[in-house]
């Protein structure tokens, strides 16, 4: 008998190569993915705003970025004498307004001139709920814990995030005509909004994913979602929280991905990567014995052999200093 209902995928009509250039934004999902690109050797920028929630927020944070607009000066915000800004995630901030304008203007920069050179963009939407001021209807990214009576929650329509992605493309499109959008949608629950908000939520993003992939020349969709509530459908793969996934369950989705759009010889180069990577983590019992300055003398050949294609200063250095 067969006890799962396997999703079937169908593999990207491209190829994510070892020397492919990726920028992630979004929920917390689109770290893992960007985490697991730069251990593999890939060249990513991963959320450089921070964690994003909602689907206006991500793509009005790519629209500004495109535009070289500066940070909106009117949503700073203090807080206990540290400032931040309503577009952005709490982990940036600034001991001064004036800091941390000058940061968030360099991240737009930054983000500006990977997307030039970008051959994807990943997104990953979390929630359609957002929340607004109350004093002229904005979105915001974080409330920064400021006083719930400024804000309004509410749902996101579908149209209005098409229209936002609607104007993301066009200007994105101009800037890099070849890049290639890939959506996601977050499987990590928002158990604050209630299980039956957060199912409303989730299938208001995957409906605008599915209409993004239809109306849009080069974007795609990959189902995250449905991989963990549909495939593996167990706590299981659930941290203690029993909202986020665990390291297994991310696994399993990321090995997916691979098949779904990475090249066969991106796989390779991964498989081969990741036995160094073990290798690299070794602790031995005895650091001087002959057979452990063999193992290390072996992985400084193994690690030679990559230095043309990939850049292993940093591994090269950690084990010639246990060299004896």
């Amino acid at each position: 008998m067969n006890f799962r209902t396997e999703i079937e995928l169908s593999e990207f009509p491209f190829k994510v190569e070892r020397n492919s250039k990726i920028l992630t934004i979004g929920s917390c999902f689109s770290d893992n993915i960007g985490n697991y690109l730069v251990d593999n050797k890939i060249e990513c920028l991963h959320n450089p705003f921070g964690v994003v929630f909602n689907p206006v927020s991500i793509f009005r944070l790519l629209t500004q970025s495109i535009n070289q607009y500066p940070v909106k000066s009117s949503y700073f915000t203090e807080n206990n004498g540290i400032w931040y800004h309503y577009d952005f995630h709490s982990k940036l901030f600034g001991s001064n307004k004036k800091e941390l304008e000058s940061e968030l203007n360099l991240r737009y920069q930054k983000v500006r001139n990977f997307l030039k050179k970008a051959d994807y963009l990943f997104i990953t939407m979390g929630t359609a709920y957002a929340y607004r001021l109350k004093q002229n209807a904005y979105v915001v990214s974080n409330c920064h814990k400021k006083d719930s009576e400024l804000f309004k929650k509410e749902m996101l329509t579908n149209k209005e995030i098409g229209i936002r992605f609607t104007q993301l493309y066009e200007k994105l499109k101009q800037l890099n005509p070849k890049i290639k959008i890939v959506f996601t949608v977050s499987p990590v629950r928002h158990t604050k909004d209630t299980l039956q908000g957060n199912n409303l939520s989730k299938s208001t993003l995957r409906l605008a994913s599915h209409y993004f992939t239809q109306d849009f020349k080069d974007t795609y969709y990959f189902p995250a979602y449905e991989i963990l509530l549909d495939d593996l459908r167990d706590y299981r793969y659930y941290a203690d929280d029993m909202i986020h996934v665990n390291e297994t369950g991310q696994k399993y989705v990321l090995e997916h991905f691979r098949k779904t759009a990475f090249s066969s010889q991106l796989n390779e180069f991964i498989d081969r990567w990741q036995k160094i990577q073990s290798q690299l983590k070794h602790k031995p019992f005895h650091s001087d014995s002959d057979g452990h300055q063999k193992f290390l003398k072996n992985l400084v050949s193994r690690l030679e052999e990559l230095s043309n294609s990939v850049n292993v200063d940093q591994e090269m250095e950690i084990v010639k200093a246990q060299l004896i």
